[in-house]
């Protein structure tokens, strides 16, 4: 077992009347965020592409790997609304053969701001190198807002972010804060100097928060991760694999009795099998091993391929089969879409072969 301290310092976590305020508060905001996006009432549907202007590209760490990217429209009109968790997928256009490169980036400003959209990408691939090289005055292809991570701000609710997983949780925490909820936030990274956003939550100067990295503090256990959850409240948590992998297999043991999560990577595949696949437009065959994606692969070959969540609820990555059997592993899909197309970022194959339109 876990045992929390009732806050930061050990102290009790606030007045009763304080708290039964925000158990008010949390319980009718949490109902409302739980109302699902009707595009009727949006500006425009998410699905919807919209073409928008880069007003600004800074960096948001000093080691310069972290730049903040702000859009707006060219027009200057408001954008749709959104709430923390929320996402939107970035268009760049990719060479005359292969079309659009698609990523999938949190939105990490003020939901209040329907000036802009405010998005933070971390340099690590060909696709994060694009979004880096954005200028102001820029233009990109963009869809959404949609929400996958969704906050019900819940009375007593503990955070943790590790690395570029911050940007969907600062904007949960900035409503925390705004809310007076009772809350609790461990920060982690590698450095300080590879830590977006730093300055700002230091800047709060809150004893609610933990900021920790591994070159002072060593790789983080269960207990500096959940150690300050309150008995009967949630956990937010967004960061990389071995982080997830920590918080869920401990998560019984803290207290807490809700917790929801976002991966910014693909999830381990298991219990997968080998199989071959044949990108019909190429006519290449590539080989699948147990232990990765049908997409990990087919991406090592053609880059430009299109997907965002590698995690099968997106569907950006949707593809038509053209013959073999899927092993289907997402629920996106309806039963009819599954005759015909997979999600190949976690569907695998049924048979020993599969033929893709790809």
């Amino acid at each position: 077992m876990i045992d929390a301290p009732r806050d930061l310092r050990g102290r009790p976590r606030g007045d009763r009347a304080l708290g039964l305020i925000g158990l008010v508060v949390g319980n009718y905001l949490g109902a409302m965020s739980r109302v699902p996006y009707d595009p009727r009432v949006a500006l425009r549907p998410p699905d919807t592409a919209a073409t928008l202007t880069v007003a600004s590209v800074t960096p948001v760490t000093s080691d310069g790997d972290v730049a903040q990217i702000d859009l707006v429209d060219a027009g200057g009109s408001s954008l749709p609304a959104w709430q923390p968790g929320c996402h939107i997928d970035v268009h760049l256009e990719g060479d005359t053969t292969s079309g659009p490169l698609r990523r999938q980036y949190s939105l990490c400003g003020d939901p209040a701001d329907t000036t802009r959209y405010r998005i933070a990408v971390r340099r690590i691939g060909t696709v994060s190198e694009r979004m880096h090289a954005l200028r102001a005055g820029d233009t990109v292809t963009v869809r959404g807002p949609r929400n996958a991570f969704l906050f019900a701000r819940e009375s007593s609710v503990h955070f943790v972010a590790g690395g570029i997983g911050i940007t969907p949780i600062l904007p949960m925490v900035r409503a925390a804060r705004d809310l007076g909820l009772d809350w609790t936030f461990v920060y982690c990274g590698r450095s300080r100097e590879s830590m977006p956003f730093l300055d700002e939550i230091e800047s709060w100067n809150s004893p609610r928060v933990v900021v920790r990295t591994d070159v002072d503090d060593g790789l983080p256990t269960a207990t500096d991760l959940l150690g300050f959850a309150a008995r009967g409240g949630a956990v937010y948590c967004c960061g990389p694999t071995p982080m997830l992998n920590t918080v869920r297999t401990s998560f019984a043991g803290c207290g807490a009795t809700a917790l929801h999560f976002e991966r910014f990577g693909a999830p381990p595949v298991v219990g997968g099998r080998p199989f071959t696949v044949t990108l019909a437009r190429s006519g290449r065959t590539l080989t699948v091993p147990a232990d990765r994606s049908a997409l990990s692969v087919i991406v090592d070959e053609d880059p430009t391929v299109a997907y965002s969540c590698r995690q099968g609820f997106c569907g950006t990555c949707k593809v038509r089969v053209l013959a073999g059997t899927p092993e289907h592993r997402e629920t996106r899909l309806s039963p009819t879409e599954q005759q015909h197309h997979m999600l190949p970022c976690v569907s695998r194959a049924d048979s020993d072969h599969l033929t893709l339109d790809v």
